[in-house]
């Protein structure tokens, strides 16, 4: 499985840092969608699921998780700890996201809008899809 981890360009002086984020130049799609996930929980496992179509970008903006990449034929588990590095998370990959600090915030940037319809809840759903699916839609 091949895990893709961008290092964004921070820049800074005296005054603190700016990483600028730009879609389809330092993000590989169109945002059409941002979200973040804070003050998680010790022990608290989030994810869980797989999307059809959708890819994202995760950045841990403040503190640090870890994320479990899943393709249905290999795991891996990539520590995030920087704030100028990001995730890629292609569609139909299983996603789990834990070992948050105290002081996480897990930063989305998204291809889609929201739609349920994208989602796969269940990891044995998430094999028989990923295994049936005609080959132009398995990524």
């Amino acid at each position: 499985m091949q895990v893709v981890k961008y290092v964004f360009q921070p820049h800074g002086d005296e005054r603190g840092q700016l990483v600028a984020l730009e879609e389809l130049k330092d993000i590989p799609f169109k945002i059409k969608r941002v979200y973040y996930l804070y003050a998680t929980l010790k022990g608290v496992v989030r994810g869980y699921h797989a999307h059809k179509s959708l890819e994202q970008i995760i950045i841990c903006i403040h503190g640090s998780c870890k994320i479990r990449l899943d393709n249905g034929q290999e795991s891996k588990i990539i520590p995030l700890e920087r704030p100028y590095e990001g995730l890629y998370v292609a569609s139909n990959m299983w996603r789990e996201m834990f070992d948050f600090s105290p002081d996480a915030v897990l930063l989305v940037l998204a291809s889609e809008l929201y739609d349920e319809r994208d989602y796969i809840r269940n990891y044995d759903e998430f094999l028989a899809y990923i295994n049936n699916a005609p080959m132009g839609e398995k990524k």
